[in-house]
Order: structure tokens, then C-alpha cells, then sequence
């Protein structure tokens, strides 16, 4: 054989080696119980967090929270956004101003007209009583029916150092603001303590669940860590291991079955990936969609009240302010840009309403890292959400067989893709065939497959993407 023969024939054999890697699969079974609901997904789950600063006046003297800011309202109703959380470091900042009326006043004619409830954070970090109540009293006059509740401190623990300090203190607000005639009209949530600081949940719900001030347990969470020590390769693959979802089960132990036992109910008010910003090149890449609509999901199996991620141009890292890599979408001379975590939360919107059904994953070995949920839709169909994570040189294709229990014959896919399924890609995404522009409009749209009634439906979920199955007409 000629040394050209021998070339060619390698050549042609690396050609069939890579195609045969681009086209590996495994195949798995996803098993779903239709008859098995649970509890409903509130309509509320999906939120954002912003901070304090956020609602003062920008450079332009406008306010970004606003009944004129059309895009913003517009994007928040098309990402299915219901709850607004404002609050982070700048809420107990000395350095930054208190929101004044003004400021509230514009915060909640936006949130009316997006429709999404407000938990508000009141200033503790050396402030007082006294200082806090002319505030909720305004609040509790002019917008009680918009607010979810109220919020006493940001992060506490990082200045009051030990609980019973910041028990006694927080108990001093609270017994001022209900004296002044504010608390009946609204209710209390906290203690919003960083993720390291859990426990603190569990002793706050104790103390003060059978006050009847309560709404909810609020918790903050960033699993991956510190993203200014972040690498982004490295990042990346945190985000998407099941390592990651461990951490959610430590964390949910730490406090939940506390909360539960004293009749309460929680929100993770303040979250997303790594804190401190996030890490260039992971947070801000399609792997954090990935990963965002899996955390979605995961908590709302675990029967929170919802999620709110922290989000904005930049945040306060500490006690600087730093670009945002983890946002949602930044402000553009158009609009907002939505980043992949955006996409994450309207393809929650999309696959969400409704209540949570079994979802079990079966396959030969270990399988592949994949996750599978499934809703019983407000409209009778169900909703299987399929996140396939696998990613870089070995990733694979998943086969997967839908076993929902019966026939169905109205069977349609809505897929959430990066181009080339490259998950360190920050534009480009879509989700039904379509991006989200700066307007916030959306014409994304399900494939349906018009075939006969079948009992079990076979689906490709390529790797580093979803796929969303809607089935009905059984």
C-alpha cells in the first residue's frame, strides 16, 4: 500500500472515529406517574432579586422600576417573572441612600403593572426602629395588597455575628413596625442569611413561627461559591455536575425540615450560581441555563415558593460593586439583553404551570447526566422537561423512551439549544426556534408530531440542550 493510501485510509478512519464520537448515545427510559400529582407549582415561583440601589434614580435621573418602562414590563411578563425581590448588600449599605417615596412609588406602579408581588427589605445594618417604621407604615398604606412581604436586614449574619444578637434586634423592628399599625396589613419573612449561615432559618422559624407575623422562611443560596476564584472551564463543569445537586440536598436538610415542622413555608429569595457576581465565562454562558432551569425545577420538587435569582447590570460584592455575570439580562440602548439564564426561566414558564409529577429516570449503569421532571399542566397535558448536561469530548446524545402510562396522541417538542451545542455560548440561544429580543418578545414555537396514539414516545435530547415534550389528547 502506498504511503498516500495509507494517509487517505487514516484519514478516513479518524473521519469515521469522530463521527461515530459525534453521534454517540446512550438510551435511557423516563417513567412518568400521570396519576401520582402533587402539589401545585405556585404561580409566583420563578422571581428575580435586585438590589436596594436598583430603585434610586440612574444617571439619567429615571428611575429603571418604573410604569413607563415598557420593555422591562413587557420582558418580566414574557420570562413569566411574578415575584420581585429588592434587596442585597445595598438594602443594609450605610453608604447608599434610603429609597425614598418617590422611589417606592415608581417601584410599585411597575410591579402593578408587570404583575409580579414585591418582598421589601428594610434597612437594620446601623439603623433603627424608628428609622424603619415611617417606611413600612407608607408601604402598608399606599401598596400592602402588592407586597408579599417584608424583609428586616440583608444577610444579617454578617453583621450581627451570632443569632440571639440578631433575634433580639430583629424583634425590636418588628414589635415597633406592628405597633405603628404597619404589620397587619403586611407580613414578615427572613432571615435572608447567607448559605453558609442556614441554620439560622431553622432557629428563626422556631422563635417566631407561632407570632402569626410570618409568611415565609427566606433563605439565600449560591452553590457553586466564590466566582471571583472561579475558572471558567472549571466553572462550567461544577455548574453542570451532580455534585452540585448534592449541595442542594445539604443545604435543603439544613433547614427545610425545621421550617416544616413549625407549619411554615420557605423561598430562596436570593440566588444563582457562584456569588461575588459569578464567573466570567460560566455564569453567563449557556451551561448556566442548563443549570438554572434544572435548579428551577429541583426546588419546586422540593415544595418551595419559589426562586428568586439575583440579577442587574452589577451587584454589590461585598461592599464594592461588581459586574454581573450571572444576570438574567442587562440594560442595552434597545432594551435588555436576555443572557442564557433568561432562557432558563422562560423555558420554566413554558413547562411550569401546573403540579409536579413523578419523573424517574432508568438506564444501564450509571446513565447519562440528565434530568427529567414533569408537570400535570393547568390545561390537562403534561409537561416533561428533559436537560441533558453531558458535555465536552465524551458527551452524548440521549435516547430517550417517554413512558407516561398511556396513549397520547397530541405530541409536540419545544427544544432549548445553544448553536452547535456549545454550552460556553453566550448568544445565540433559542428556545422553540426563537431568541428573546430586547423588546421582551418571543414567537418561539412547539413542533408537533402528527402521528397515531402512542403509549410510549421516542425522543433524541442531544447533548448541552432541553427538550420539553408536551403530551395530550389521551
Amino acid at each position: 500500500m502506498s504511503s498516500r493510501v495509507k494517509i487517505v485510509s487514516t484519514l478516513a478512519a479518524m473521519i469515521v472515529a469522530l463521527g461515530s464520537m459525534a453521534m454517540a448515545q446512550t438510551r435511557v427510559t423516563v417513567t412518568i406517574h400521570a396519576t401520582q400529582a402533587g402539589a401545585k407549582i405556585p404561580n409566583d415561583f420563578a422571581g428575580l432579586s435586585f438590589e436596594t440601589a436598583a430603585i434610586l434614580p440612574n444617571s439619567d435621573g429615571q428611575h429603571m422600576f418604573r410604569a413607563t418602562n415598557r420593555p422591562l414590563i413587557h420582558l418580566f411578563r414574557t420570562l413569566g417573572i411574578r415575584n420581585l425581590r429588592i434587596g442585597g448588600n445595598t438594602a443594609d449599605r450605610p453608604s447608599v441612600k434610603i429609597p425614598g417615596d418617590a422611589d417606592i412609588d415608581d417601584l410599585f406602579t411597575f410591579a402593578n403593572a408587570s404583575g409580579a408581588k414585591v418582598i421589601y427589605t428594610l434597612r437594620m445594618r446601623e439603623s433603627k426602629p424608628d428609622d424603619a417604621v415611617p417606611i413600612a407604615w407608607y408601604l402598608a398604606k399606599h401598596y400592602a395588597k402588592d407586597i408579599d412581604c417584608l424583609a428586616i436586614g440583608n444577610e444579617p449574619n454578617v453583621y450581627e455575628k451570632e443569632y440571639p444578637a440578631y433575634r433580639d434586634e430583629w424583634k425590636k423592628f418588628e414589635t415597633a413596625i406592628t405597633a405603628a399599625g404597619a404589620a397587619p396589613k403586611m407580613k414578615f419573612c427572613g432571615p435572608s442569611t447567607t448559605p453558609n449561615k442556614a441554620g439560622w432559618a431553622s432557629d428563626f422559624a422556631r422563635d417566631f413561627a407561632g407570632t402569626g407575623r410570618l409568611r415565609y422562611i427566606t433563605q439565600h443560596s449560591y452553590p457553586g461559591g466564590n466566582g471571583k476564584l472561579a475558572e471558567a472551564e472549571v466553572a462550567r463543569d461544577k455548574m453542570l455536575s451532580p455534585g452540585l445537586v448534592a449541595s442542594y440536598e445539604k443545604m435543603y436538610e439544613t433547614f427545610v425540615p425545621a421550617v416544616r415542622a413549625e407549619g411554615l413555608q420557605y423561598r430562596i429569595e436570593e440566588t444563582n450560581n457562584f456569588y461575588n457576581g459569578g464567573a466570567e465565562g460560566a455564569s453567563n454562558t449557556f451551561a448556566s441555563a442548563l443549570w438554572g432551569l434544572d435548579y428551577l425545577f429541583w426546588w419546586a420538587e422540593q415544595g418551595a415558593l419559589g426562586v428568586n435569582f439575583h440579577t442587574g447590570d452589577n451587584v454589590a460584592a461585598g461592599e464594592q460593586q461588581r459586574t454581573c455575570w450571572y444576570a438574567v439580562f442587562w440594560t442595552t440602548p434597545d432594551g435588555y439583553a436576555v443572557h442564557p439564564l433568561g432562557y432558563a426561566m422562560k423555558a420554566f414558564d413554558v413547562a411550569s404551570h401546573g403540579a409536579i409529577l413523578p419523573a424517574v429516570i432508568s438506564a444501564e449503569g450509571t446513565g447519562p447526566n440528565m434530568t427529567a421532571y414533569a408537570v400535570k399542566g393547568n390545561d390537562g397535558r403534561v409537561y416533561v422537561t428533559l436537560i441533558n448536561k453531558e458535555h465536552g469530548t465524551t458527551a452524548s446524545e440521549v435516547a430517550v423512551t417517554l413512558d407516561a402510562g398511556r396513549q397520547y396522541s397530541d405530541v409536540a417538542t419545544m427544544a432549548l439549544t445553544a448553536p452547535k451545542d456549545d454550552i460556553t455560548a453566550t448568544s445565540g440561544i433559542t428556545l422553540g426556534g426563537a431568541e428573546i429580543s430586547e423588546a421582551g418578545n418571543w414567537s418561539g414555537a412547539w413542533t408537533s408530531w402528527h402521528a397515531s396514539a402512542r403509549k410510549n414516545v421516542q425522543v433524541k435530547v442531544p447533548a448541552g440542550s432541553v427538550l420539553i415534550v408536551r403530551l395530550g389528547g389521551h
